[in-house]
Parts: structure tokens; sequence; C-alpha cells
């Protein structure tokens, strides 16, 4: 865990995580090839069009003239081959053989059961756990380019931004008043108090620090059933596919989590949101009048089976 230190914190953590997966480090001795030659043969094995050797360098981040020789090795050994391009003769692309197909599906398999080994003592909650805060940290150091869109779970300060915008923008564009606002802060207020990191969480979408949009995913009352939550796209970034975005990223996150369905409770007004829903798969189940926020409207439950 990052202390008042973060280098230091990074560096321990560094230390631990290399010890800890040492017991992958048989299965390289066992095999007569290096981790930068295994590594080469995964990025080939994962372009099924070819890939030319300057974009091999830089997915493996490989020297170019290191990754010259671990072709050269992998040649020889009849794993790769060098194609031209069909369009374009002077473009040489490298490609598996069908010797190199059989290698590789064999250290792939052997990886993924020494890995297997590695979690096998963990429960299915742990391991969403465990991936969830693989990916958080793969999203914290992946720098990404300025001016880009990002998705992030929440931090302090950003479920108080969460009731704020909720509230000024539905009262400017649709004249929602306090009542829409507290109800917003009773879902945020009731997802603290029973926040379970392993089934739950919340995303913020931002482009240079600056949050855009966000949205939750919630236990619903029945086993098995999760709910979909506070989805908001800032006016500046509509038209861009965030919301669309963010949806798709709570549903990948209650199918890893282990929900069978997710629900979710939405006005008739709102048709952007509407459109998103539908899709992505969910279907409208009901449809009643009410006026919980003081506004006459036209509730909508859509549930989707996953």
């Amino acid at each position: 865990m990052l202390t008042m230190d973060p280098v230091a914190a990074v560096r321990r953590f560094n230390r631990f995580y290399t010890r800890r997966i040492g017991a992958l480090d048989e299965l390289y001795q066992d095999s007569p090839f290096s981790l930068a030659e295994l590594r080469v043969l995964y990025e080939v094995a994962n372009a099924p069009l070819g890939i030319t050797p300057k974009a091999l360098a830089a997915a493996a981040g490989l020297d170019p003239g290191y990754l010259t020789r671990i072709l050269q090795r992998l040649n020889r050994e009849g794993l790769t081959e060098r194609q031209a391009s069909p369009k374009d003769a002077r473009s040489v692309s490298v490609w598996l053989t069908s010797e190199g197909i059989r290698t590789y599906n064999e250290m792939r398999q052997a990886a993924e059961a020494t890995v297997e080994t590695l979690i096998g003592h963990l429960t299915t909650t742990q391991r969403v756990r465990l991936t969830a805060a693989m990916g958080e940290i793969e999203t914290l150091l992946e720098a990404p380019p300025a001016g880009e869109l990002v998705l992030r779970t929440h931090r302090p300060g950003d479920l108080g931004w969460i009731v704020h915008r909720h509230g000024a923008l539905y009262a400017r564009e649709y004249g929602w008043g306090e009542r829409f606002e507290a109800l917003v802060a009773q879902i945020v207020a009731d997802f603290v108090r029973g926040f379970d990191p392993a089934r739950e969480r919340c995303w913020i979408a931002e482009r240079g620090g600056e949050p855009l949009g966000s949205i939750m995913l919630v236990k619903g009352e029945k086993a098995g059933e999760a709910r979909l939550r506070l989805l908001l796209v800032e006016p500046a970034a509509r038209g861009l596919g965030l919301g669309r975005r963010l949806t798709a990223e709570c549903l990948a996150f209650a199918r890893a989590a282990g929900y069978g369905e997710v629900v979710l409770w939405t006005q008739s007004i709102l048709t952007a949101a509407r459109r998103i829903y539908a899709e992505a798969g969910f279907e409208l189940v009901d449809s009643r009048p009410h006026n919980e926020i003081g506004v006459d409207l036209v509730g909508e439950t859509w549930r989707l089976r996953l």
C-alpha cells in the first residue's frame, strides 16, 4: 500500500511481487528460450496479420538490434518466418510457422497453469479484488496522452462532485429541484455505508484531471443482481461515446464479479441514456408514472441478463 513515501512504497511492492512470482522462474529455466524470446513469440502470435520488425520492437520493448538477433535464432529454430507484404513487396512481416504456433501454445498453457497454481488458493471474491487492483495499477502507471479520456475508480471528493453535478445539470436541463439532488445524495450515502469493493464500484471519467462523467455499480436487492446507478456525462464530453464506454466498463465489472443480471431505473424523457442502455442489451421491463422528486415523470426499469 502506498505510504507518505510513494517511491519507497513502489520499490517495496516491486520486491514483494518479483519474489512472489519467483514460482514462474522454473518455467523459463526449463524452457530453451529467454524471457525476451518468449515475449517476441507472444507478440508475433497475437498479430494474426503478421507484424513488421519495427512494430514488433515497439510492442516487445526491445532494441531493434537485439530483436534482430532474437529473430535470427527463432528463424533457425523454424519458429518464425518473414514474408513480404502482398500489397508492398518492400514491407516485410514476421509470422509464426506451424512449429512456432505449437511451441507458443505449449508455453502459454504452461504459463497459465503456473499462474493458476499461484492464485489457486484465492476465493472468487479475492480473485476479483486481485484483478481489479492490477487493473488499477495499470491505469495509474500508464501515462495517457494529453487530452485523452480515462476512466478510474473514485477518490475522495468524487462522490461530492457526483451529487453536485447531478443537481446542477438536471436542474438546468430538466428543471428538477432539490428533491432530485437529495435522492442522488442518498444513493451516494448508501454506496459509502455499504461499500463492498469486490462487488461494487464507482468510476469517474476524466480528461486532464477534469471529471467529465460517472457511473456506479452496486449490489441489488436479490442475490446475483446488480444495479447500475448515476450515469452522468458532462455536456463538454457528449458525442464522444463516453456514456457507452462507462456503461461497458460497468457491465464488464459486473460479469467479472459474478452477477447474473443488472437492472437500472431511469426516466422516459432521458432519451440519450435510454439509447445507451438499449444498445448495451438492456430491455425495458416496467414503466409507470411517479412524482418521487416533485415532478411528474414516467419511471422505467430496464434489465440485462449477463
